[in-house]
């Protein structure tokens, strides 16, 4: 029997040597498509190419017309990291020796459109597998599809279930692509949409073309999403709410209000709106900068809950009323956080996009929901796989600085613990992670991805790693 210490020297050297195997044939496979002669024959036709050019990106396809929609997805990944140097650790502390974890995340969306402006959907989930240190560690964790209570299991679950309704203000129409939160294929151009019923709360919010999905893009919770931006939400991602956007052609502006779960990271939500709710609000504006189309959004939210305050967690400690700083010990009804979003993307050209992000929280009020972040800032791009005749890849590189507030920092530092990190001490540093990808497109909704982020300063401190954490991925759309 190997020794652990075998397994990991082993699963260290196997990983390199598969993402490296994997890589070259996709190179291989790309150059041989480049470089094959393309057949003509007489029947060959713009028609045919454009036909060709919009293949479906499901496994089955999916009709335009019917009332119904019924739809899936499947998304595997497979993250390690070896060993790295860390002078000490704690209770949440990501591991410094060499570990493996795989996660599943399995979908079926289904929807009906009772009218032209009337929608209701109903997704079911099941969520397996685990993350590495079971999701401890990290304020930008490397695996987004990942549930933060691994004791869950995959027992399948409701992830949303939820009313469209569109209220037209202009009579003319302009296209609209169906996905499975989004039923009707021409909306009034200046109309209102209320939705009410079970989703997350970044289905809508915070949204970016270029860094949102974790199942064919970047794989970082703070990459994808705004690390600051503590949404409501239970465990698994989701909340109770209601929405309203309002939308012109030039702009968009959204609010929700929605429930917050009765404990950090908890799965049962707070049923009394005056002790437990969070407000967001954002706009939405589509400028052209230097000709090219932009998006810029702007968010803001405050959350209500029974959460604790770090300072006041210390002044306890050292009363000597805890052993150590405990944010559990000081939780309020009624205490707010608070905070604030810019979210930017653009084209460069047809291949090439880019976007920002920055995000901004109070910092005093514990960190509730999302993860640990006081304040972000990131910067990432992407390249179509056209140039090299491979339309449907994607490469993609984003870097992201995550920092937290003083008391915050303070509170780590004296042996606190939050629900994701704790090192037992800290000797604090951003924490910055630069993530790359390559999105391989297969046959129609089969994609494989190659994925690879480095780490500095994990959890904010200097005193560990850093970490490398490269990644596959195995996406199925149904």
């Amino acid at each position: 029997m190997k020794e652990p210490g075998d397994i990991h020297s082993t699963m260290s050297l196997r990983l390199p040597l598969l993402l490296a195997v994997c890589l070259a044939i996709l190179c291989l496979r790309s150059a041989a498509q480049e470089d094959a002669p393309k057949p003509q024959s007489p029947s060959d036709s713009p028609a045919q190419s454009q036909t060709a050019d919009t293949d479906p990106l499901t496994i089955f396809s999916h009709s335009d017309s019917t009332r119904w929609y019924l739809g899936g997805q499947l998304n595997t990944i497979f993250q390690m990291h070896p060993g790295f140097s860390a002078q000490y650790s704690g209770p949440n502390s990501l591991r410094d020796t060499a570990e493996a974890a795989d996660s599943r995340v399995l979908t079926l969306y289904t929807g009906y459109q009772l009218t032209g402006t009337t929608e209701m959907l109903l997704d079911l989930e099941s969520a397996g597998g685990r993350g590495i240190s079971n999701a401890l560690g990290l304020a930008g964790f490397t695996n987004l599809d990942v549930v933060r209570n691994p004791s869950l299991g995959s027992t399948p679950y409701l992830a949303r279930v939820m009313v469209r309704q569109i209220i037209p203000l202009s009579q003319d129409k302009v296209e609209a692509e169906r996905d499975p939160l989004h039923l009707a294929t021409q909306v009034p151009a200046r109309r209102l949409e209320f939705r009410v019923g079970k989703f997350s709360a970044v289905d809508f919010f915070d949204l970016n073309g270029v860094g949102s999905d974790s199942h064919l893009q970047f794989m970082n919770w703070t990459v994808d999403n705004n690390g600051a931006y503590d949404y409501a939400a239970d465990t698994r991602g989701y909340t109770w709410g209601a929405l309203v956007e309002y939308y012109d052609p030039k702009f968009t502006v959204r609010f929700l209000e929605a429930t917050m779960p009765k404990i950090a990271n908890g799965l049962r939500f707070e049923t009394d709106w005056r002790k437990g709710r969070a407000e967001n609000l954002e706009f939405e504006f589509h400028p052209k900068v230097a000709g090219r189309d932009t998006i810029v959004r702007l968010l803001s939210y405050a959350n209500h809950a029974n959460m604790g305050d770090y300072a006041e967690s210390i002044a306890e400690f050292r009363e000597g009323l805890t052993p150590v700083p405990d944010i559990t010990a000081t939780r309020r009804q009624g205490r707010v956080k608070f905070g604030f979003g810019i979210n930017t993307e653009q084209n460069l050209t047809r291949d090439i996009r880019w976007f920002v992000r920055g995000g901004w929280n109070n910092g005093q009020t514990e960190s509730f929901v999302y993860t640990e972040v006081d304040d972000t800032a990131e910067i990432g791009g992407d390249v179509s796989g056209r140039k090299w005749k491979r339309k449907h890849d994607q490469v993609g590189a984003a870097f992201v600085c995550n920092g937290i507030s003083h008391v915050h920092q303070q509170y780590l530092a004296l042996g606190g613990l939050g629900f994701l990190l704790g090192d037992g001490a800290l000797t604090y540093g951003r924490e910055t992670i630069f993530e790359i990808y390559y999105n391989a497109h297969f046959w129609r909704g089969v994609f494989g991805a190659i994925d690879l982020q480095h780490i500095n300063n994990p959890g904010y401190n200097q005193a560990r790693g850093p970490v490398w954490v490269p990644a596959l991925r195995m996406h199925m759309d149904f």
